[in-house]
């Protein structure tokens, strides 16, 4: 049982970052052992209201590879430029979908933005160009678009159907998750709110959320980044990993392995520096030091991610517990740095795996 007490200081002090606090909405959901224990939407949303996931996205990402890992159709010891011709050139020869989904392939920033990500031929032709920055698994660096994209045309390449297409038929369409989807029209979902706007006439990181905020790039679908949802179907969707039947358990303990435990590389906004962070399969893995803002008060195998700014979407397998918290509001430069951003949410996180 989740403890009803703590979940009652949880759901305060998530409802306190609305009512005294930056959000403009937010959306909760706990769910343990395969049902749904909480969900509750503060601020200008309501229960139908569904959200851009951002990074809390991965994990949902993951699930599709994880399904076609356990089923054959793909090998984490493949190179990448075997499946998807021409990917191989300047330097990317050696580099595995292993190497992709830890975050270790060494080509973080590799480009692709809208227009280009609408014409599949156009994202092959970017992939060509691609240039490695260091040696595949030399390092751990967030690659904050390119490894997705890259996982989307494998997706392709091995089922025949779209990553969007695939994740309706095979996922979220037989679990009833039918708030989850890629490529949709900005109206249907939480508009994009600054947190800390006090003049029209300041700028917002083009980057990061902001990028996002444009109708025509969320349409396109970027798949790291641009799924939305609901909390509710957040959480249903880790619980269902493990209670559905859609996945082999061996393989979702394979994809929830650490593979890897160092501090990432790169700038703190695209998630380097800070603590240690240890990877599984394209999704966080607490680990020994709870890196990338997951919760220190789980167990090490909790796994998931964080998503900017003042998102989280996590899963517990030893307490048996999936959390949810999605919000619109966003600081103008696309991450909140600051300490009371950051202790807000390392307080909710921590409330939020400290339930049983």
């Amino acid at each position: 049982m989740v403890d009803a007490g703590r979940l009652d200081v949880l759901m305060r002090r998530v409802r306190l970052a609305v009512r005294d606090g930056p959000l403009p909405s937010v959306q909760v959901a706990v769910a343990r052992h395969g049902s749904l224990v909480a969900f509750e939407t503060w601020g200008d949303a309501d229960s139908d209201t569904r959200y851009v996931l951002q990074s809390v996205g991965r994990s949902i990402v993951a699930g599709v590879v994880w399904k076609l890992l356990g089923e054959g159709q793909l090998g984490l010891g493949e190179r990448v430029g075997d499946i998807i011709p021409g990917f191989a050139a300047n330097g990317k020869e050696a580099v595995t979908v292993e190497h992709v989904l830890t975050h270790t392939a060494g080509f973080p920033y590799a480009p692709l933005g809208y227009p280009k990500m609408l014409d599949r031929e156009q994202r092959l032709a970017a992939f060509a160009r691609w240039r490695r920055d260091y040696p595949p698994g030399e390092r751990l660096q967030f690659h904050l678009t390119s490894s997705a994209w890259l996982i989307a045309e494998l997706v392709e390449r091995r089922t025949g159907l779209s990553f969007a297409d695939y994740l309706a038929a095979e996922i979220t369409g037989p679990l009833g998750l039918s708030s989850i989807e890629l490529g949709v029209e900005a109206r249907t979902v939480a508009p994009m709110t600054a947190t800390d706007r006090t003049s029209d006439a300041q700028e917002v990181d083009p980057w990061g959320p902001w990028y996002l905020a444009d109708p025509k790039v969320l349409a396109a679908g970027e798949p790291s980044h641009a799924l939305v949802g609901t909390a509710a179907d957040v959480a249903r969707y880790f619980q269902a990993l493990y209670h559905s039947g859609v996945w082999r358990p061996e393989v979702v303990a394979e994809g929830t392995r650490i593979r890897r435990t160092e501090v990432p590389a790169g700038e703190e906004l695209y998630g380097g520096g800070g603590r240690r962070t240890s990877m599984g399969l394209f999704v966080t893995v607490a680990g020994p030091d709870a890196g990338s803002n997951l919760p220190s008060t789980g167990s090490p195998a909790l796994f998931g991610s964080a998503g900017a700014a003042y998102q989280l979407g996590f899963m517990d397998p030893e307490s048996g517990v999936s959390f949810a918290m999605l919000s619109n509001g966003y600081p103008l430069a696309g991450y909140d740095t600051s300490r009371r951003g950051t202790a807000m949410m390392t307080n909710i996180a921590n409330l939020a795996a400290d339930l049983t």
